[in-house]
């Protein structure tokens, strides 16, 4: 990991303020959701970006009945025989 040399307080509601050099860097806008990873005793922030729940695909993504799939997946549900 690179070190920006960045420190920020936890606020009272536990909250802390990316910086807006950061966001403009990373392309991070108001709003954007963001996941949360732990990896050891890190805690990682990253933009989230839905991904297709059987091949972790993120390329044109569809919702149906609530779970993110890609179109390959789709089209295979679509042509697998019903048992």
């Amino acid at each position: 990991m690179k070190s920006t040399g960045i420190v920020r307080k936890i606020d009272e509601l536990g909250r802390i303020v990316l910086p807006i050099e950061l966001r403009r860097t990373l392309d991070i806008g108001e709003r954007e959701a963001m996941e949360i990873f732990v990896d050891g005793p890190a805690i990682v922030l990253k933009k989230y970006r839905p991904t297709c729940i059987f091949c972790d695909s993120a390329a044109d993504i569809t919702i149906f009945r609530g779970k993110n799939i890609c179109p390959k997946c789709l089209q295979e549900l679509r042509s697998a025989p019903m048992d």
